[in-house]
C-alpha cells in the first residue's frame, strides 16, 4: 500500500529521520580553485558561511588533482553541505583554466573568484554582490591599491614591487584603467562571463585581467578596497613559471590573442635551445669533426627543448614516468620534420628573393610552428 505524502512524511519524522529543506538557488557562486590547500578548505569555508548569512550561496573547489588531497576534504565537507562542491581535475593545470572551469559552471546569477589561502577578505563579499544586485558594476573588484587597500603582511616587499612592475605593464600596454589589475578577488555577472568565455586563455595566473581586456571596455567596473592578509597554511604558487605565463598572456592580448601564451612559451624555449646548440656545437669542435659535432649539438638542443617544454610550455599535460621517454622519442621525430620544413620553406623564398636573412628567417618561422603544432597533438596531446 502506498503511503500519502503527509504520511509519508510524518513516517519520516517518527523514525527520526531529517525532512530535506526546500530547495534555494543559489544567488552567488564563489569559485575557489585550489592545488594544495588541505588545511585551508575547512578555514575558508567556514568563513564564507559566517560572511554570507542571510545569502543564498553555494562554493565550487575546482582542484587540480592535488596531491595532498585538497579534494577528497571538500567532498567529505560536500556530503554533510549541499552547498559545497569540488571540480577534480585531471590531466589539467592552471588557475585561470580553474577559474574559468568553476565560472562556467555556475548557475547562479553572480559569480565571485577568490583564493583559499585566506589572504582574500571574505567579508567584502556582500558588498560587491550589492553592487552587482543594485546593476551599478557588471564586474567588482577587490584592490590593494585604491584608498583604504594595502597590501597588509600579505606580500614580500620584493613580491610587492613585483606587483607594481606587473600592474603597471598592463595599464601601459593593454589600456586597463584599474588600480590593480593583477587582483585574483573579484565579483562578476555570471551572463558576462558566459559572453567573454570563448575569448579567454586557459593558461596564466590573473584570470581578472584576462576577463577585463578580453571585454574591451564592454564591462562596468567597481573597484572597492582590502587589505591583503598574510597566508595562514600552505605556500604560495608564484614562481618564475607564474611570471612568464603573465608575460606571455601580456604578449597574447596585445597581439588580440593571435600569439597564443602557449606558442610565445614554446618559443621562448626554442630560443634558449639555440643557446644551448651554438655552445654544444663548440665544445664538440674540440674533439669531433664538424657534421658529427652539429648532430651531437642538435640533440642535446633538442633533448633541452623537449624537458624544458615538458616542465614549462606543457606543465598542465606534464609527462611522468616512462611517458617522458615516448615523448622525447616522439619530440625528436617532430623536430626532424621541422628541419626538413624549415630547409625547404627557405630555399623556395630565397630561389624567388636572394634575400637570405628573409629566406632564413621564414625557414625558422615554418618550423617553429610545424614544430609547435605537431609536438601538441603528437607529444604532448590531450588525455
Amino acid at each position: 500500500m502506498q503511503l500519502t505524502e503527509n504520511a509519508s512524511t510524518e513516517a519520516e519524522t517518527q523514525s527520526g529521520e531529517a525532512k530535506p529543506a526546500a530547495f534555494v538557488p543559489a544567488e552567488l557562486t564563489v569559485v575557489l580553485p585550489t592545488y594544495n590547500e588541505r588545511a585551508n578548505v575547512p578555514l575558508i569555508v567556514e568563513k564564507l558561511d559566517a560572511a554570507l548569512a542571510g545569502i543564498a550561496w553555494e562554493a565550487i573547489f575546482v582542484d587540480d588533482n592535488s596531491p595532498d588531497g585538497t579534494a577528497e576534504v571538500a567532498k567529505n565537507i560536500a556530503r554533510r553541505d549541499p552547498r559545497i562542491r569540488c571540480i577534480k581535475r585531471v590531466g589539467r593545470r592552471g588557475l585561470s583554466g580553474a577559474c574559468v572551469e568553476g565560472m562556467l559552471t555556475s548557475s547562479a546569477p553572480f559569480v565571485a573568484v577568490m583564493d583559499v589561502d585566506l589572504q582574500h577578505d571574505e567579508s567584502l563579499l556582500p558588498r560587491m554582490l550589492g553592487l552587482l544586485r543594485a546593476d551599478e558594476a557588471d564586474l567588482v573588484v577587490a584592490s590593494r591599491f585604491v584608498e583604504g587597500g594595502t597590501v597588509g603582511e600579505g606580500l614580500s616587499a620584493t613580491r610587492a614591487w613585483g606587483s607594481g612592475v606587473a600592474n603597471g605593464l598592463a595599464r601601459v600596454l593593454l589600456g586597463v584603467q584599474l588600480s590593480d589589475p593583477m587582483s585574483g578577488f573579484f565579483a562578476i555577472r555570471r551572463e558576462k562571463v558566459d559572453e567573454v568565455a570563448p575569448k579567454l586563455s586557459s593558461q596564466g595566473f590573473k584570470i581578472m585581467l584576462n576577463i577585463a581586456v578580453s571585454a574591451k571596455g564592454a564591462l562596468r567596473v567597481r573597484e572597492l578596497p582590502f587589505v591583503f592578509r598574510e597566508r595562514l597554511h600552505g605556500e604560495s604558487k608564484l614562481d618564475t613559471l607564474v611570471t612568464m605565463e603573465y608575460l606571455g598572456l601580456l604578449v597574447s592580448k596585445l597581439t588580440r590573442d593571435l600569439v597564443s601564451v602557449r606558442f610565445l612559451m614554446f618559443g621562448i624555449v626554442g630560443a634558449s635551445g639555440v643557446v644551448v646548440h651554438l655552445v654544444s656545437l663548440r665544445t664538440g669542435l674540440v674533439g669531433l669533426s664538424f657534421n658529427y659535432a652539429q648532430l651531437l649539438a642538435t640533440f642535446i638542443a633538442m633533448t633541452w627543448n623537449f624537458f624544458l617544454n615538458n616542465h614549462l610550455t606543457y606543465r598542465d599535460r606534464r609527462l611522468r614516468g616512462f611517458a617522458v621517454i615516448k615523448g622525447l622519442v616522439s619530440f625528436y621525430l617532430v623536430c626532424s620534420v621541422g628541419v626538413v620544413a624549415n630547409v625547404g620553406v627557405a630555399d623556395w623564398i630565397y630561389g624567388m628573393d636572394s634575400s637570405w636573412w628573409l629566406a632564413g628567417t621564414a625557414g625558422a618561422a615554418m618550423g617553429a610552428v610545424w614544430n609547435y603544432a605537431a609536438s601538441s597533438v603528437l607529444t604532448w596531446r590531450k588525455n
